[in-house]
């Protein structure tokens, strides 16, 4: 292992928190319209393409937080035969961590993103296509996926279902909306949320 800097993350906790943020406005900016566009050459339904992205980023989560659990095990075994202080075993993993995400296996998380979406029975694709085409796309939400576990505390996305009510305060309607429509017929993109409260709103379709 490398050696760690004390203290580091908690002292960049608000400015990696803010950046990461941003980051996550920037993939539904950017890279979700990118592979709304590549899905779209696959496919003219709009609600499957939205769907699979949808899913997409939820399993990316989904696979960033386990890889973040396993990641920190084995940081904190093996800091853990030396750790003398001053700061917390804790706070050493964390700090070792922040420094080194270069070190997380993102690919790993991909691939098993791209597993979860193939036996999804809520979307599907010609078999001769692989949700693989999207991979940059669920590469980049890993990535500030698995950096939003290092912050204190951690940032996640809204569970959504299907049929929910919808909510105001955690999601925009998406433009072809029934706007009268109380319930979500699907969703476009997930809220991010902090100790519940929602910091990012999401997008939903709403449809009687």
């Amino acid at each position: 292992l490398r050696s760690c800097s004390p203290g580091r993350a908690r002292r960049t906790n608000a400015s990696r928190r803010a950046r990461l943020v941003a980051r996550f406005g920037d993939i539904y900016a950017q890279e979700r319209l990118d592979a709304e566009t590549l899905l779209r050459t696959y496919t003219s339904d709009m609600e499957t393409v939205q769907r699979i992205i949808y899913i997409a980023a939820v399993e990316s989560f989904h696979a960033a937080k386990m890889a973040y659990r396993q990641f920190k095990i084995l940081v904190r075994e093996t800091l853990s035969l030396g750790h003398t202080g001053p700061e917390s075993l804790e706070d050493a993993v964390l700090d070792y961590i922040v420094r080194h995400d270069d070190l997380y296996d993102v690919q790993a998380s991909v691939n098993e993103v791209i597993r979860s979406m193939n036996i999804n029975p809520k979307i599907s694709f010609p078999p001769e296509i692989d949700f693989i085409v999207i991979s940059t796309l669920i590469r980049e939400l890993c990535r500030v996926a698995f950096s939003m576990q290092t912050l204190l505390p951690p940032l996640d996305i809204a569970f959504g279902t299907d049929g929910e009510l919808f909510s105001e305060n955690k999601y925009h309607r998406s433009f072809d909306s029934d706007f009268t429509a109380a319930l979500v017929a699907y969703h476009v993109w997930p809220a991010l949320m902090e100790d519940d409260i929602v910091i990012v709103k999401g997008e939903a379709v709403t449809k009687r």
